[in-house]
């Protein structure tokens, strides 16, 4: 253990972690990196430590953390600690045995303990100083947690022992300053003992390398040719590969997910170009990418000022090798893309010799869901579930066909040797052999749309064939997948439900069509009870609610509307709400917008009032919420002031105007009809004319309260007011 003599509190100290591996995977890298980045700092803190950085760092061959500005100890603190009742511990004012023990135990006099009482009456407490430990000597206890603490998939076993790690652990380095922290990792027969000796580059520099000072990690690493910084590697990548790209008389594309492999692959990138055969270059673009990005981890080269991504007969590879021998590394690498290209075209070209409808009968083949049966039987669900989306929206009769055949060729491609082959392509290849095969353009494409979007950000389907089949697939998903009970609960979601929820709201929203989800719901989940003799009322709910907590989310958290905007639209508790949202999405969605750009505006300050307090009196009454014809409700013979009789004129003045808001979701005018309405209603209120509502004849109570039940209904046709902060 490190000794803190004449300790300086006020000293600012480094420290430096380093675990030597074997080559760890890249996707455990990214993972470890983010749980040290979150971790580490959280941890400090819980040991009241705090340092001026924490700078984690990560190659292929290491994980690293370097801790700058911590206090060489812990901060003193006070304790307070309880100790027997104040009856057990004194009698008649002098101290009893256990009050004697407790201080004795605590290190202090008996007359240090004082008496407080608490909720279960009164007791004896002491206050202690305690004073901090050295950082090393907490230093020492928190970094085995932080290494076996880390998590990943297929951790494994090395040696004897049963220390599980991402790959076997060859060296520690850990520094405090200058110098060395004691430190053992031990798994069975085989200890690994901290010191200040960590590894270069494998190639470019093999010998061991001495860490002086802490603080001098990234500069002695970077001497032996390992760049330990992911940020700083990337960025030299991407450099690289457009200037290299630039040269090559070309341009490419930095894929996040491609950069982010490559970077947690090399210490020392280095840019490759290598060459394949033009006749490559006949293969769809989209075959020849995939090759390169997904399975050789290679960036492809576009020409320059090309209208379409026309790829050049190259790439770019990142080389952990010396640059020195990279026509070497070319080589190597430009024999395994030219056979996997060869093999591309040979599935493409097997693929065309037969139409597209022809693999149909090999998706009964494949299994969709064990209980669901194969691919072929969805198929044909989602054939179904598309007519009935294109007879909700009343489309023409040649329309309906294109969405009929789109939706029974969606998943053809899934059986051809290339997407067999090369899966990510699926959708991409349904569209090129469609076209192949003489089938609609607009069908082609849909075969392609309907997997869209494929996550956050990705783009939504653009045509109305690939925007009904692409909800027909998704609804036929959740349906078929919720009836079996497999319904995601906490992170667990393995057929992505909630991205498929999330999928419908959304292609919904941007094309703007005109579905009643609530209707569609109902129907296909009454086909599938019925087929496998499932209880249909507990499925309808479940879906029904589970639509309601994408369409919450999605308001939320990509459309920005305040939350109690969110619960107005959609209500808390009340099923007129919930049901007025799944039959219409366009409206919740256009009512949430319009309440959020009045309150920003400032307009729903003008209406909140008199609307709130209208609405809180109201549900005192007993008026259907409904209601918004005053001439059906109202009895004129009951008024008694002439505010009543001005409110009641309002009223009659206002259905128009909310009728029209209804009918075109223009909020607009039923906002400035209840604006204009305000001052009436507040002079209701609190005017030389006002009236007691809660009268003392309960006719004329329950005429006040109807008026105000209007008032309320009218704003209902908006939002429930009630859900409402004000002034939030």
């Amino acid at each position: 253990m490190i000794q803190a003599k004449n300790i300086d509190r006020s000293a600012h100290l480094a420290f430096l972690l380093e675990i030597g591996t074997e080559e760890l995977p890249a996707s455990f890298l990214s993972d470890a990196l983010v749980q040290w980045q979150e971790r580490i700092p959280r941890s400090l803190e819980a040991n009241s430590l705090k340092g001026e950085s924490v700078e984690v760092y990560g190659t292929p061959r290491r994980l690293a953390v370097l801790i700058k500005g911590l206090p060489s100890q812990q901060p003193d603190r006070e304790e307070e600690i309880k100790g027997p009742p104040a009856a057990a511990a004194f009698k008649d004012g002098q101290p009893t045995p256990a009050a004697i023990g407790f201080a004795r135990r605590q290190g202090v006099e008996v007359d240090a303990l004082s008496v407080r009482p608490t909720d279960k009456g009164d007791f004896v407490f002491v206050q202690r100083r305690i004073s901090g430990r050295p950082v090393a000597e907490i230093l020492t206890e928190l970094v085995p947690q932080w290494i076996w603490g880390l998590e990943g998939k297929r951790l494994m076993r090395w040696g004897d022992g049963d220390a599980r790690f991402s790959r076997p652990i060859r060296w520690l380095v850990a520094l405090l300053d200058d110098t060395v922290l004691p430190l053992e990792l031990v798994n069975g027969s085989k200890t690994i003992q901290s010191d200040r000796i960590s590894q270069g580059h494998r190639v470019l520099h093999p010998q061991p390398v001495t860490i002086t000072q802490a603080i001098d990690y990234v500069t002695t690493l970077k001497e032996a040719y390992v760049t330990v910084d992911p940020e700083e590697r990337a960025n030299l990548i991407a450099e690289q590969v457009n200037t290299v790209a630039e040269k090559l008389g070309g341009n490419t594309v930095i894929y996040p997910d491609l950069l982010e492999e490559v970077t947690n692959l090399v210490e020392y990138p280095s840019a490759v170009v290598g060459k394949f055969e033009p006749e490559f270059l006949e293969l769809p673009t989209e075959v020849v990418t995939e090759v390169m990005v997904t399975h050789q981890r290679y960036f492809p080269v576009f020409k320059s000022g090309s209208l379409e991504q026309e790829l050049l007969p190259n790439f770019i590879t990142i080389s952990n090798a010396d640059p020195q021998k990279s026509n070497i590394v070319a080589v190597g690498n430009e024999r395994v893309i030219r056979a996997r290209l060869a093999d591309g075209r040979f599935f493409y070209e097997a693929d065309l010799t037969n139409p597209l409808e022809s693999f149909l009968p090999k998706l009964e083949t494949v299994t969709f869901q064990e209980e669901l049966g194969s691919l072929r039987l969805k198929v044909d669900r989602v054939v179904k579930i598309a007519e009935q989306i294109a007879n909700q929206l009343e489309l023409a009769a040649n329309q309906t066909q294109k969405i009929q055949r789109a939706a029974l060729l969606c998943k053809a491609d899934l059986v051809s040797q290339m997407v067999y082959e090369f899966p990510e392509l699926q959708g991409i290849m349904g569209e090129k052999y469609a076209l192949a095969s003489g089938e609609d353009s607009e069908v082609a494409k849909a075969i392609f749309q309907h997997y869209l979007p494929t996550g956050a950000g990705d783009n939504l389907p653009e045509t109305l064939t690939g925007q009904v089949v692409g909800l027909a697939d998704r609804l036929d998903t959740l349906v078929s997948i919720f009836g079996l009970g497999l319904i995601p609960s906490g992170s667990s979601d393995p057929f992505a439900l909630r991205r498929a929820a999330n999928a419908v709201v959304k292609i919904t929203w941007f094309a703007n069509l005109a579905i009643r989800l609530d209707d569609l719901l109902l129907q296909i989940a009454t086909d599938f009870a019925a087929k496998y003799h499932k209880e249909l009322a507990s499925l309808t709910t479940a879906l029904q609610e589970f639509f309601l907590q994408r369409i919450r989310t999605l308001l939320q958290e990509e459309k920005q509307i305040d939350y109690d905007l969110v619960n107005a639209v959609l209500g808390e508790n009340d099923r007129e709400y919930t049901e007025r949202a799944l039959k219409d999405l366009l409206d919740v969605r256009d009512r949430a917008l319009y309440l959020q750009q009045i309150r920003n505006d400032g307009i729903l300050d003008t209406i909140y009032e008199t609307v709130n307090r209208s609405t809180r009196l109201a549900a005192q009454g007993d008026l259907d919420t409904k209601q918004l014809e005053p001439t059906a409700v109202i009895r004129e013979e009951l008024f008694q002031k002439p505010s009543e009789v001005a409110l009641y004129n309002a009223l009659i003045d206002l259905v128009p105007e909310t009728r029209a808001a209804q009918e075109t979701r223009n909020y607009q005018l039923l906002v400035a009809a209840l604006t204009k309405i305000a001052p009436t209603v507040s002079n209701f209120f609190d005017g030389p004319d006002s009236v007691l509502v809660m009268d003392s004849d309960p006719e004329i109570k329950r005429n006040r309260l109807h008026l105000l039940g209007l008032v309320r209904n009218h704003a209902r046709v908006l939002a429930d007011f009630g859900a409402i902060v004000k002034n939030l």
